[in-house]
């Protein structure tokens, strides 16, 4: 198997999207600060789209399919990023920190 054609075989776009969203999972359980729990969530939003748009090429009879739900996926992720970065402001405003385990006073 030569580098050059890997870009020809499925399984190596499933690993590429199963180790982005293994990142992406791994952070959003081990980072404490809402900005890197943020990135971590659009790594894994990342990974779920390299896996629609290599379903898309090489398995789906129609090859739109996978592209709609990559946009709509990339839709999604900047309005994600959009609330939750307004929110991380506000936060910050409040309570001087964007650490996780300091918003626990907002528990009602």
């Amino acid at each position: 198997m030569n580098l050059l054609n890997l870009y020809n075989f499925l399984e190596m776009y499933l690993v590429i999207g199963a180790f982005l969203f293994a990142i992406g999972f791994y952070g959003l359980l081990q980072r404490r600060s809402l900005v890197g729990m943020l990135i971590a969530a659009e790594l894994i939003l990342a990974g779920a789209s390299v896996n629609f748009m290599a379903f898309n090429r090489f398995v789906a009879p129609d090859p739109t399919v996978g592209q709609i739900f990559t946009l709509f996926i990339m839709g999604i992720a900047a309005a994600e990023a959009a609330i939750a970065l307004s929110i991380v402001i506000a936060v910050y405003r409040n309570y001087k920190s964007i650490d996780a385990e300091d918003l626990a006073e907002l528990k009602g």
